[in-house]
């Protein structure tokens, strides 16, 4: 995993867009993203650490995805477009990514900037509910991640707009983040 500022040019969602200034992984659990690393070996020990971050966070149900031009087809474009799509959960969103890569862009509070985090195997990403963010593959057109849920696998998204700002999971997860910068503080 890497962490970066967005470059914020508008062009090919799939391509880097470094800025050259580093985010931390201290950075991203202040704003409420976490990360660990869990090599993907064939001996299956990865498979008894997730089962062991499934337990302690309380995941019930998982399932696995694979994303690509050759396994969506016709419904890559659109796929791509909603994904990318700037939106929030009600849930967490909770990645492991078994094998290729991709970018999970978050909003930072306060300054809502963009944050790139680029995974790649091995990579376990929770993304808070109420966080604005977006998924694009990268230029490796490919990711299959083993997605972990809470509850029954879902996946509703809720694009950014006064309606959704005012969501009450939206509205726990700025409280959350800003007594966390509070105690930092």
């Amino acid at each position: 995993m890497r962490a970066f500022y967005h470059d914020n040019v508008i062009a090919d969602q799939t391509a880097l867009h470094d800025s050259g200034r580093a985010v931390s992984e201290e950075d991203l659990k202040a704003s409420g993203v976490l990360y660990w690393n869990i090599p993907v070996e064939d001996d299956g020990k990865w498979e008894d650490e997730i089962d062991a971050v499934a337990r302690d966070r309380q995941y019930k149900n998982r399932d696995v995805k694979e994303s690509s031009k050759a396994t969506l087809g016709e419904s890559y474009e659109a796929m791509a477009k909603m994904v990318y799509k700037e939106h929030m959960h009600e849930d967490e969103e909770i990645r492991f990514v078994l094998s290729g890569s991709g970018f999970f862009d978050v909003r930072e509070h306060p300054t809502d900037s963009w944050v790139r985090i680029h995974v790649s195997k091995g990579d376990l990403l929770v993304v808070p509910a109420g966080i604005y963010h977006r998924f694009s593959l990268d230029s490796s057109d490919y990711m299959k991640v083993m997605r972990l849920f809470k509850d029954e696998p879902k996946w509703l998204a809720h694009y950014r707009g006064a309606e959704t700002d005012e969501n009450p999971h939206r509205a726990d997860y700025l409280k959350n983040v800003q007594r966390v910068t509070a105690l930092a503080a």
